[in-house]
């Protein structure tokens, strides 16, 4: 399933010190080269996400949560259409405010968050979900940390994940205390679909994640267990819905097949808990500013938030650009004439990647 490098090929570092081949897969659907942004410790893998520790500084923490804050107590709940983000097959989010959101920034709300008669049930701060869907390219705070971002840059030229990645779908998600909704078991490339699959989640801790404020969690392997056999999309007559496809072949797992068996791998991010970041034993061990870079394929989900603490992350995704993928007007999320998807890369750092190529 994995081809891990040689203890001496880890211990490579190039010549500014800054990177750490961390490992290969060994297929092209599901084959990362990761290499680790750190100074400071080597980044841990599983063979379906890697965690990145300190990708952010705090300084950067600080400004993105501060931000958060700001949009919050900016929101404007009188002209809100009280859309709220909702998650399972039967009752997805798909109303005009969300599929037009791609280019916008707009509030979600938690499901209890408003009463039968489209009223608040709390402090406006304390009832949304989530913000999005382009706080990447509209808000100079985020933008900074995304676009503007030189590590995310090497990184991205440096995965060789992605021919030509570029950006979507950023969010703020928060996790109210007491009714931060469970986030079902899913795939990133469900709802970004490609062909061939390629879309990346980047997952960024803002404060403490726990086992009772809904930390997230990982089946570790299942993207090679477990194929995409549907969609998110557009319904034609209006909404969303979810549509069957035939997925490709799974790889030849040489009886190994029963990686995704051992249950999910929790990600808290509790500091002092643990003697190094990432730490890759089944308790988790994030910090905030930690980046989790997770597979379009693998399955994740996260619980409802029980405690009366918020969980504040900060998320966006990559997907290849033409002709390298197809993304169709099927799907939820649709560039527009004046927000195409962005670009991460320059012209002159796009990657080669024959060596990956089939």
């Amino acid at each position: 399933m994995m081809e891990f490098l040689t203890q001496e090929q880890l211990d490579q570092v190039s010549n500014d010190g800054t990177y750490i081949r961390i490992f290969q897969l060994v297929d092209f659907y599901t084959r990362l080269i990761v290499i680790a942004l750190s100074r400071r410790s080597n980044a841990t893998v599983d063979d379906s996400y890697l965690c990145i520790p300190s990708f952010l500084s705090q300084d950067q923490v600080s400004s993105l949560l501060q931000r958060s804050k700001d949009l919050l107590s900016d929101f404007s709940v009188e002209n809100h259409p009280r859309t709220r983000f909702t998650t399972s097959d039967k009752n997805h989010v798909g109303d005009d405010y969300f599929l037009n959101s791609g280019d916008k920034i707009r509030y979600f709300l938690e499901e209890d968050a408003v009463d039968e008669n489209g009223r608040l049930t709390r402090d406006k701060t304390r009832a949304v979900n989530k913000i999005g869907h382009a706080l990447h390219v509209l808000d100079p705070v985020f933008r900074q940390v995304t676009l503007e971002n030189d590590k995310l840059k090497a990184l991205a030229r440096d995965l060789k994940f992605h021919h030509d990645p570029v950006a979507l779908q950023s969010m703020i998600i928060f996790k109210q205390p007491e009714i931060g909704g469970a986030v079902p078991e899913h795939n990133d490339s469900t709802f970004l679909y490609t062909s061939p699959p390629t879309a990346l989640g980047f997952w960024i801790p803002l404060e403490r994640c726990t086992r009772s404020n809904g930390a997230l969690s990982f089946l570790p392997g299942s993207h090679l267990t477990t194929p995409i056999t549907k969609r998110f999309v557009r319904k034609p007559e209006g909404g969303t819905g979810f549509e069957d496809i035939s997925p490709p072949p799974l790889p030849d797992l040489n009886a190994k097949s029963d990686t995704a068996s051992n249950g999910y791998v929790l990600q808290t991010c509790e500091p002092g808990q643990f003697a190094s970041p990432c730490s890759p034993n089944v308790s988790g061990g994030l910090f905030a500013g930690d980046l989790v870079l997770i597979h379009g394929s693998v399955l994740h989900k996260s619980q409802r938030n029980t405690s009366n603490q918020t969980r504040y992350a900060y998320t966006f995704h990559m997907i290849d650009s033409p002709p390298h993928a197809h993304y169709d007007e099927k799907n939820w999320l649709q560039p527009t004439p004046s927000m195409p998807f962005t670009k991460i890369l320059g012209p002159n750092d796009v990657t080669k990647r024959s060596s990956l190529d089939t």
